[in-house]
């Protein structure tokens, strides 16, 4: 292959439309005011301007921005953290409530550097959101914490509203892929956030383009719906810098759409699959029917009262 053609060219279909209107710098300008993080920013999301300026919505990245594992395909930088900062979880819920948000999505990078993982800090954002803001439904997004049972059980005494953890690719290239993570203990820690909370919907997600093959993507299909998870995402892998993996090819918005009728064929309740899909992709759509009635009942009293206090709009 020729110097200039090392890097497959992308396709037109995954341009993106810039668009910084007030609503989108004046989230950036609170989260900065705020001395918080998001994996919108810090993971180089391509939908950043479409959630953060259209849709008005935002995931959280709590526990710091430096994380102690390198995994080859994102953008996250990784380092030594920072010392834990408790006063975060009161920063987030109050910024949910300045912006109006229904439906907010908390992540963390991996803190492999401490016993719970973070889980402790996890769950008392989620526990401030919801003192703060009792209508907003929540969606975590941790890592494996190493797989600690009693860590999980930690972030899930908080009664999230779903649950989120990424497989991120298939079994054969897990190693390549993901750093200290395994494929098998993510399995198992999706089983287990049943186990202890069987109606709380359970979501995964995975990146195409980095080599795997159709029959891979539908095993791991097989593999999560066997670990009882509800939802998935499939998206398209982006090189967000030369040092990460390459990407071996563009998947056509056709593909994703034959992948997503397939998943929903094989039991999936809810599946996003496209280009552009991430994660915590119009994740304000899959909460549960119990979830969604509270949001309801609760928001639709807290708009009448804060849309005449708020001190920050869109």
């Amino acid at each position: 292959m020729a110097k200039n053609e090392e890097y497959v060219r992308k396709p037109d279909w995954l341009k993106i439309k810039i668009n910084t209107n007030e609503s989108y710098t004046g989230l950036k300008k609170l989260m900065r005011e705020k001395s918080l993080n998001t994996v919108c920013e810090e993971a180089r999301c391509p939908n950043i301007h479409e959630c953060w300026s259209e849709r008005k919505t935002a995931t959280f990245m709590i526990l710091g921005d430096t994380c102690t594992r390198g995994c080859r395909f994102c953008a996250v930088k990784t380092g030594l953290p920072t010392e834990l900062d408790w006063g975060e979880p009161a920063r987030v819920a109050e910024s949910v409530k300045i912006m109006g948000l229904q439906h907010v999505v908390v992540t963390a990078v991996a803190r492999d550097d401490l016993k719970d993982g973070g889980a402790a800090v996890f769950a008392e954002t989620v526990r401030r959101i919801r003192e703060v803001n009792p209508g907003c439904t929540i969606e975590i997004l941790p890592s494996d914490m190493k797989g600690d049972y009693e860590s999980l059980s930690t972030l899930m005494s908080s009664a999230p509203d779903i649950f989120n953890h990424n497989i991120e690719t298939v079994r054969r290239l897990t190693r390549r892929v993901r750093a200290r993570a395994m494929y098998d203990r993510s399995l198992t820690l999706l089983k287990r956030v049943k186990e202890i909370s069987p109606k709380t919907p359970t979501k995964s997600s995975i990146m195409v383009g980095l080599g795997e093959t159709k029959e891979e993507i539908l095993e791991t299909m097989d593999d999560l719906l066997a670990h009882d998870v509800d939802i998935m995402t499939i998206g398209q892998y982006l090189q967000p810098t030369k040092k990460h993996l390459k990407v071996e090819r563009y998947y056509h918005p056709d593909e994703f759409a034959e992948l997503k009728d397939i998943a929903l064929s094989k039991g999936f309740s809810h599946c996003e699959a496209g280009p552009l899909v991430r994660s915590s992709y119009h994740a304000d759509e899959q909460v549960n029917a119990a979830s969604a009635q509270r949001r309801i009942k609760y928001m639709k009293g807290y708009e009448e009262q804060e849309n005449k206090e708020a001190d920050f709009t869109f």
